[in-house]
């Protein structure tokens, strides 16, 4: 695959990541358009790594991280959304509002 198309797919896996986070009203929803995003940012970061430096692995490798990171904010995110469905018994975002008790 040339650089073109995978930009192309990536800019793509971005653009509804994005669509997905700011018209979802669901945190699952929201949660999982966030790891779309973090997924398209790891294909650009393999893909320039491959492409611009081949020898050495710096895209590769923090890759890794971002996958990491977006499994611990999964967890994270995954436990709090069960912590308000258990209180407030909903996961609609426009209905938790956890200032007001």
């Amino acid at each position: 695959m040339t650089l073109e198309y995978v930009i192309a797919l990536s800019a793509y896996l971005f653009s509804i990541g994005i669509y997905g986070l700011i018209t979802s009203r669901n945190l699952v929803r929201a949660l999982m358009c966030l790891e779309l995003i973090l997924n398209a940012v790891n294909l650009n970061f393999v893909t320039f790594s491959d492409f611009f430096d081949s020898r050495q692995l710096r895209g590769n490798i923090f890759s890794i991280f971002v996958i990491a990171t977006a499994a611990a904010e999964a967890a994270i995110g995954l436990a709090i959304l069960s912590s308000i469905f258990r209180n407030r018994k909903s996961i609609r975002i426009n209905q938790s509002n956890l200032l007001n008790k």
